[in-house]
């Protein structure tokens, strides 16, 4: 994953852009939710990558999810609450597909 790819579905350091993926993600999670978007989920994670340029070092790479990383991490947090499973349009996937 680059920083290029997460500026370009629209996480930028100046917001999210109107218009974009960034912002379909916002819109459907808040509605999901309730009318919020949750910290740690799939578009505050990436806002955050998006806003710092810090996708290279937060383990979420080309070649999958880096050991030790705060990807790792998070997909291991993800995975016990879920019995085991990263779900589907979860947080790790929704990032590392970005």
């Amino acid at each position: 994953m680059s920083d290029k790819n997460v500026h370009n579905a629209g996480f930028t350091p100046s917001g999210i852009s109107q218009g974009s993926l960034a912002s379909s993600m916002m819109s459907r999670e808040a509605r999901e939710s309730g009318g919020g978007v949750r910290s740690g989920g799939p578009t505050s994670t990436l806002q955050e990558m998006g806003a710092r340029g810090t996708t290279h070092t937060s383990g979420y790479t080309s070649d999958g999810i880096s050991s030790g990383s705060l990807a790792s991490s998070r997909m291991s947090q993800e995975a016990r609450s879920h019995g085991g499973e990263t779900p589907r349009g979860g947080t790790t996937s929704t990032v590392q597909s970005i």
